[in-house]
């Protein structure tokens, strides 16, 4: 997995999120998990394509993002997958986002998971869904981008 920055690993990124979502706004979190989950995350055993955050009690919740069961951990001590998982925010960033979810069509959005100085983050995007046109839009103007790098590379 490709690294951003110094003394980060992504071990899951959500390429999805980026075509099917116009990003406005991004937040880094920490991530509450158990034992085996940290570990499953450290193996690489997470994905984040259909997740998504809620705001609950002023509390910010990350669900339906699936993280294997540990292989070698027992079925005690075992999670369930697609648990929802708390995120730790500082309470003027839950109070900014809970101001903005409200607004029409806007949903939280988990970008990428990532190890950082040994702590699991995930950085979540505050997003709005993209229309069909503009999917086409995007996908014209990366083809055009291409093109002209190609077109300078013969050069």
């Amino acid at each position: 997995m490709a690294d951003r920055g110094a003394g980060t690993k992504t071990v899951a990124d959500n390429r999805q999120a980026r075509y099917l979502y116009e990003i406005l706004d991004t937040y880094e979190a920490g991530i509450e998990l158990k034992g085996t989950e940290v570990k499953s995350v450290r193996q690489g055993k997470s994905n984040l394509r259909d997740g998504y955050a809620t705001i609950r009690d002023e509390e910010v919740w990350l669900n339906n993002v699936h993280i294997s069961p540990h292989d070698t951990a027992s079925q005690v001590f075992n999670h369930d997958p697609r648990r929802s998982r708390k995120l730790l925010l500082h309470k003027d960033e839950i109070r900014r986002l809970i101001g903005k979810v409200e607004q029409k069509g806007l949903t939280l959005i988990p970008l990428r998971l990532y190890l950082k100085g040994g702590r699991v983050k995930v950085a979540i995007a505050l997003a709005r869904g993209k229309k069909v046109y503009d999917k086409r839009e995007d996908l014209k103007r990366k083809q055009e981008k291409r093109d002209i790098e190609r077109a300078l590379k013969s050069r």
